[in-house]
């Protein structure tokens, strides 16, 4: 089934470069969890790096074998690393896709309106 990215899961997908349908590493009720504990698109991906990171380090370590090698705290450190840039542009409002409200101030007299920054 091909992944709709205008989602919300979607995008986590997209953003953790989990775009092969054939073989996920993260299952929908898993983005939707992050989506539900961090509030936004980008920190649900950063969470997922993280979450793909820590399972990378454990799993993979230092592998060599026929005159290869797989350094899993690299990968790791890489994904953390992409993660701690989405934080960094929700933190500093460079695409910050959460959902938040103003205050206003309302006169129940004239019905007046008022935006309070």
């Amino acid at each position: 089934m091909a992944i709709d990215y205008s989602t919300d899961v979607g995008m986590v997908r997209l953003l953790v470069a989990d775009t092969d349908p054939a073989s996920q590493l993260l299952l929908d009720p898993q983005i939707e969890a992050f989506l539900a504990m961090e509030g936004s698109v980008k920190r649900a991906a950063a969470q997922a790096l993280d979450v793909i990171a820590s399972s990378e380090a454990l799993v993979s370590k230092v592998i060599s074998m026929n005159g290869l090698s797989i350094d899993g705290t690299k990968v790791a450190a890489e994904l953390r690393s992409r993660a701690s840039e989405l934080r960094r542009q929700v933190d500093d409002g460079d695409g910050d896709d959460s959902v938040g409200f103003d205050i206003v101030d309302f006169d129940r007299h004239t019905g007046y309106l008022g935006y309070v920054p």
